[in-house]
């Protein structure tokens, strides 16, 4: 990819002479070109596109002197990651929860996270229904081990802080799921636990969650 210096040399020798539109027209097809050897070169496929500092559909919406910017996609990385993180964090007396992890993209599981899209939120959680007991540190954890701890991991890694370019935000939650996103989801409780209304007989259980987003 060529940097900034080489960038606004080649855009003023380029465009000597021309009118604003045609100046426009070059320096999309030179961020095309760009961005085709930086994939060529191993860059990811899947990507956000930003024009003169907003999100776009085109290259061509440009206005002379940009920029153009492409946030490449990490996703498959990531994921990948986080769900390493969460298995060796998790308890180890059956395996049973070790391999119960879900992937929702955009509200949907998937077996594969594959080509995930740039701008998807996707959150990992577990089917288990004591997976509650699990990230109260009950099972032979430590409290807020598995999925906090992830979330932390993860930041260290992959996330924004410090930072005012493009990055990845993560989060740990308690979400209510609806039930259609996983057979085992939600699961009702069965008895009463103290006298939180959430915890009452017949109430659906709430799961811990990361849950990822890519900023800009």
């Amino acid at each position: 990819m060529a940097t900034l210096e080489t960038f606004d040399r080649e855009l003023k020798l380029a465009s000597a002479g021309l009118d604003p539109r045609t100046i426009n027209r070059h320096l999309a097809d030179f961020a095309r070109a760009e961005l085709r050897k930086a994939q060529a070169a191993g860059a990811s496929r899947i990507y956000q596109l930003y024009v003169n500092g907003r999100p776009a559909l085109s290259e061509y919406e440009v206005e002379a002197p940009g920029p153009i910017v492409y946030q490449f996609s990490m996703w498959n990385e990531i994921v990948a990651y986080a769900l390493s993180e969460l298995q060796r964090r998790s308890p180890v007396r059956t395996g049973r929860f070790r391999n119960s992890f879900i992937v929702l993209i955009d509200g949907k599981a998937v077996s594969s996270a594959k080509d995930i899209p740039a701008t998807a939120e996707i959150i990992i959680t577990n089917f288990q229904p004591y997976i509650r007991k699990a990230e109260g540190g009950l099972l032979g954890t430590k409290r807020f081990a598995i999925f906090d701890g992830t979330k932390r991991a993860l930041t260290r890694r992959f996330g924004n802080e410090g930072r005012t370019s493009s990055g990845y935000l993560f989060e740990t939650k308690w979400l209510n799921i609806a039930a259609g996103v996983h057979p085992e989801i939600p699961y009702i409780l069965k008895h009463s636990a103290g006298r939180r209304k959430d915890r009452q007989r017949g109430m659906p259980i709430s799961y811990p969650a990361v849950i990822m987003t890519m900023v800009m």
